[in-house]
């Protein structure tokens, strides 16, 4: 029986191969193309304003101590680096929003071998529009205040050297949040009860969350993985039970 941490990255290894499945394929070409585009616009702009990013974010310091320049220039790089991601992957997934919940069911028919949900059509598409895109923004909602308070952090000489982590640990569990919900709510499960499923699951959410991340980060990889995120959380919320958080009729 594996760790719990452990069931993450290979919820993440499945989901990869589950969307190179010819039933798959049609309904992750789309979303793939749009994060393809923005990807590039993004890293475009990125490289032209990057340097300035980073020199905004390092503090100043006293002559006598300009050496220690160079041991933390790479942590404000880092630290750019990660805020850049954070906006990719938040703008990437509130467009690609309705496509990510077809998605989701669709894994979800193909794992279970059983369709409770209504076939493929453009409307149906465009239905699912104001739901997931709602969603997204309740998930905006929960991201900024504290995303706020780290950026904060980040500006206070001295204590923003601790800022890097916690970006990292608050990407590790907003990437679970993220990609969970969108089975979460494919079956209606409340916004605050994913959460508390999420947080009995803590470890297990953790490991798939940090997989996700860490997949994320890699350029041009990132645009693939988003949609084999989709399906690992969707395979996350099956074999973990999700459906015994719903509310019992």
């Amino acid at each position: 029986m594996p760790a719990p941490a452990l069931s993450g990255p290979q919820y993440l290894g499945e989901g990869l191969k589950l969307i190179l499945s010819p039933g798959l394929r049609l309904f992750v070409l789309l979303p793939l193309t749009l994060n393809l585009v923005l990807f590039i616009a993004l890293i475009g702009f990125a490289m032209q304003q990057f340097s300035g990013w980073v020199d905004a974010f390092m503090p100043s310091l006293p002559s006598w101590a300009s050496f220690l320049e160079y041991l933390i220039w790479p942590l404000f790089v880092i630290l750019v680096l990660l805020l850049v991601f954070f906006s990719f992957t938040m703008i990437a997934n509130i467009i690609a929003a309705p496509f990510n919940g077809f998605l989701a069911e669709k894994v979800e028919v193909v794992v279970r071998g059983q369709d409770d949900f209504p076939p493929f059509s453009w409307a149906e598409l465009t239905a699912m529009v104001p739901r997931t895109v709602g969603r997204e923004l309740r998930k905006l909602g929960y991201f900024l205040p504290r995303a706020i308070g780290l950026l904060i952090l980040s500006f206070i000489p001295g204590v923003n050297l601790v800022a890097t982590p916690l970006w990292f640990l608050f990407g590790v569990w907003m990437m679970a949040v993220q990609y969970i919900d969108y089975p979460a709510d494919n079956h209606k499960l409340g916004w605050n009860e994913m959460l508390a499923w999420l947080r009995e699951k803590r470890w297990q959410s953790l490991g798939f969350g940090g997989s996700v991340y860490l997949a994320l980060l890699i350029p041009f990889v990132n645009i693939v993985m988003m949609p084999a995120a989709v399906a690992g959380a969707t395979l996350f919320w099956v074999r973990e039970g999700g459906e015994k958080a719903l509310p019992q009729a």
